[in-house]
């Protein structure tokens, strides 16, 4: 690409469209852990509604959800795993925090349907059949252990993150059902029942805002956190040898740590553009962007150094600037160059 008088290099490096090969042994632990809250959300919704418990519906409702949750997790996994296409230069894993994204949002939803049913439990309390919630409960806990230790050993991806953090609320909610149960049994204050639902809430909207906020920032096309534009931008200036300039600098993460990064570089001398390539490539990787497309402009003749094009053999010249040194003319305006 060329501009003018500047000779534009450009570097791409790593390929947009990778995909990591841990997908075969997550979708297996995702097919497990869906099988298992598949079956014990029926029994808990079953067991819910004999007993008359919120929070035992509370907790049945979040292993739904989680059954959605786990499914979506499953076909973003499989998505992922596909190459990029012209269609698709990025491939698709992306699709990994669309459905992290989409986790989150269900989780607010089931958050608003609990406490609408909070209020109206806390005008008119139900019988609860404290037994059969118990029973129920401690069903319901041990198949989230059994869920949670299936995905807790699968990868770091912001998708299987948000699937144990599912299954970690379906946890809590589980031992809140037993606390309350136990209580209603022994006291037969029923009103515990709405108090532990409104906590299980609680929790859960701290998972869930924390994985909206992840995710809604990547599909925002959000800096990294831990990477200031501006800093790094004078790093290079002030680190690699020969660069003038840096603009236009941007980043973005295609997941949660996959950072890329875009930028034009002015240098006093494009001839050492390869070096200085390499230079910058290094200094992003040790700021965690392995993934960089990057120009390399001339800079403006105030900051060439006197020798900076005469000094050199037209050969050894980008081809624009080639011709015109041998009609005896500069790059950019200044004097010709005696013949």
């Amino acid at each position: 690409m060329h501009h003018g008088h500047q000779c534009a290099g450009h570097s791409q490096e790593g390929g947009f469209g990778g995909h990591h090969h841990h997908g075969s042994d997550d979708m297996m632990r995702l097919r497990i852990a869906l099988a298992i809250i598949v079956l014990f959300a029926a029994v808990e919704i079953v067991g819910g509604v004999l007993s008359g418990s919120l929070a035992l519906l509370a907790d049945a409702g979040h292993m739904v959800t989680d059954a959605v949750a786990l499914a979506l997790a499953l076909g973003a996994k499989y998505l992922a795993q596909r190459p990029a296409s012209d269609r698709f230069n990025f491939g698709h894993q992306r699709t990994q925090v669309l459905a992290a994204f989409l986790n989150g949002v269900g989780l607010f939803l089931l958050i608003a349907y609990l406490l609408v049913e909070s209020v109206h439990r806390m005008a008119e309390p139900a019988t609860i059949e404290a037994s059969t919630m118990l029973n129920v409960a401690v069903i319901g806990l041990l198949a989230n252990i059994a869920a949670f230790w299936v995905l807790q050993n699968g990868t770091d991806d912001v998708n299987m993150r948000g699937a144990v953090l599912h299954v970690i609320g379906d946890l809590l909610g589980s031992v809140a059902a037993i606390v309350s149960a136990i209580i209603i049994l022994f006291t037969g204050w029923v009103v515990v029942d709405v108090l532990v639902t409104l906590l299980v809430c609680g929790l859960i909207a701290r998972s869930a805002y924390a994985l909206v906020k992840e995710t809604g920032v990547v599909l925002l096309e959000g800096a990294p956190q831990e990477i200031d534009p501006t800093d790094l931008r004078d790093v290079i200036r002030r680190d690699v040898r020969g660069v003038t300039d840096v603009h236009n600098v941007r980043l973005w993460m295609l997941t949660p740590g996959a950072n890329q990064a875009t930028m034009h570089v002015r240098v006093r001398d494009p001839y050492q553009g390869d070096r200085i390539l390499e230079d910058i490539k290094s200094l992003l990787a040790a700021r965690g962007i392995l993934d960089s497309t990057i120009q390399i402009e001339m800079s403006p003749p105030s900051v060439w150094s006197p020798s900076t094009i005469s000094a050199r053999p037209a050969e050894a010249q980008c081809p624009d600037e080639a011709v015109r040194a041998r009609e005896g003319t500069d790059l950019g305006g200044i004097a010709p160059i005696p013949s």
